[in-house]
């Protein structure tokens, strides 16, 4: 039991740490004080930062690397965290979560570096950008999303794809919602339980987003416009229905 809890402490840690580092903030969080910096296993999210960017590897949306995906080399990873660092390390360009050190970092072809990188047989995506004005900017998808589908919130399954004109809708206005950060949305979010949704990319690779419908506003940090509303409320619906789950 005290090895679960020091686990769970840690780990709660970890992404206050996180949350720091891509401009949010916990405030007087008392686990630190109990449990202090490096006590117990830490179970780092599988990040690099390069250029000020943060990156979040793609565990679940990527399909194999495919020859001819690796672009130019970017970078090279300088420290990293697992094993070495505790968790009020600040983070820098080059750290990375697991990668080793030395390991090269590479632009992914057909994207834009500052949105997609590859590294040790992975895609890593922007997670946090100090210079995204909008999700546009933050990722490089404008013009490049395939589909939208609804997953289950409870394990993540697939349930049913957009209609094309739904989807085409949500790949049109998306890209342009303003970014006002994790913790703006997440004041309006915090009690409400969330959409999942997936974007499907014209390469074959996908992410997921989770919409949260009374706040209008997705996890990413951004509210909706009207338009995103009626069109994931009214999918969500017809979806469920034609899946025998409303």
């Amino acid at each position: 039991m005290m090895r679960v809890m020091i686990r769970l402490a840690a780990t709660l840690l970890v992404l206050a740490t996180m949350l720091s580092a891509t401009g949010c903030k916990l405030k007087n969080n008392p686990i630190a004080a109990i449990w202090g910096k490096c006590l117990g296993e830490i179970e780092w999210v599988d990040s690099l930062m390069l250029n000020d960017i943060m990156y979040i590897s793609n565990q679940d949306g990527t399909k194999e690397i495919a020859v001819g995906q690796e672009g130019e080399k970017v970078g090279e990873v300088a420290y990293t965290l697992n094993e070495h660092a505790c968790t009020d390390h600040k983070a820098k360009n080059g750290d990375a979560a697991y990668l080793p050190i030395g390991a090269a970092i590479y632009a992914m072809n057909g994207y834009k570096p500052s949105y997609r990188l590859m590294a040790g047989g992975k895609v890593y995506e922007a997670h946090s950008n100090p210079n995204a004005k909008t999700l546009g900017d933050l990722w490089d998808i404008d013009g490049k999303i395939a589909k939208i589908s609804l997953e289950s919130g409870i394990d993540g399954s697939p349930i049913g794809d957009f209609a094309p004109e739904a989807s085409a809708v949500f790949a049109r206005e998306m890209p342009q919602l303003t970014l006002v950060g994790f913790d703006t949305v997440y004041k309006d979010t915090k009690n409400e339980y969330g959409i999942f949704l997936r974007v499907h990319l014209e390469d074959g690779t996908s992410f997921r987003m989770v919409y949260y419908e009374k706040a209008n506003a997705f996890n990413a940090g951004a509210y909706g416009t009207e338009a995103l509303k009626t069109i994931i409320v009214s999918e969500r619906v017809r979806i469920k229905k034609a899946a025998g789950l409303m």
